[in-house]
């Protein structure tokens, strides 16, 4: 009679202790990556990636990057031998989409699944400094230009309501922004929508980011280091110089990325 009392009393014990601890916090959270899809053969693709690269000093680091391979007939061994090479450029992947499951094998990064579309994000001009995380802000700047601030899912239109500095970055994957500022060099904006800025344009505008080949691009002043729409992009180097300066608007036509000045 009494081992019984004892193993109840044991029981209950036990079940004090299971209640009492703490339970472990599982959170979700969205992160904006940027895409890379190679293409074969991968030794001239790694070499404009190089290329891009020296106009980019440092671009790729602490970024996010999910490796597109989808479609491509690889083999591990390959996969294994480009992701060497990446990563000896600085670049880490984080995941790979669209991989076959033999394609994937130990120590390789994961599979990634269910991603949004996000713009190829690239080539800023002279060594622009490398975010850690995209900025985005609709407020008084901050000074961490590494910072992060998400708008809220369903808002039409940011209004930026003062100039974006060097560094920072403007993410809104859900619609339009504006900028009653300037963008300066090593700044970029992101949007799933539109861009209007209404002073100079110096940075990188990536519009139409998440699949929206009918986004447009709107500045005072064109200056940009990059302009890019549904990921097609033209670098400083490839725009029209008597574009430069002038109040213009971005379109795409296609696969043809045009610009026209405003009148």
């Amino acid at each position: 009679m009494e081992a019984v009392h004892h193993g109840n009393h044991s029981l209950t014990k036990m079940n004090e202790t299971l209640t009492s601890r703490k339970a472990i916090r599982l959170r979700g959270r969205s992160f904006l990556a940027l895409v890379l899809s190679p293409e074969l053969p991968f030794e001239d693709w790694l070499h404009e990636l190089d290329d891009l690269a020296r106009r980019s000093t440092g671009f790729f680091l602490s970024r996010p990057i999910v490796l597109d391979v989808a479609g491509l007939p690889i083999t591990r061994e390959t996969l294994q031998s480009l992701i060497d090479e990446l990563a000896k450029r600085n670049v880490r992947i984080m995941g790979i989409e669209g991989a076959k499951p033999s394609l994937l094998g130990p120590g390789m990064p994961p599979e990634m699944r269910g991603g949004r579309p996000a713009a190829d994000v690239e080539v800023p001009d002279e060594g622009a400094a490398p975010a850690a995380g995209p900025k985005a802000r609709s407020e008084p700047a901050r000074d961490a230009a590494s910072s992060v601030y998400v708008p809220p899912q369903g808002n039409s239109t940011l209004i930026v309501e003062e100039s974006v500095r060097s560094g920072q970055s403007i993410i809104h994957p859900d619609g339009d922004v504006t900028v009653l500022g300037s963008v300066s060099s090593g700044a970029e904006i992101v949007a799933g929508g539109s861009i209007h800025v209404y002073g100079a344009l110096r940075g990188r505008a990536l519009a139409g980011s998440a699949g929206n080949p009918k986004a447009r691009i709107f500045c005072r002043r064109l200056e940009a280091e990059l302009i890019a729409i549904d990921g097609l992009y033209k670098t400083a180097e490839d725009m029209e110089q008597k574009l430069r300066g002038q109040a213009v608007q971005v379109w795409l036509d296609g696969d043809v990325l045009k610009a026209a000045v405003l009148a």
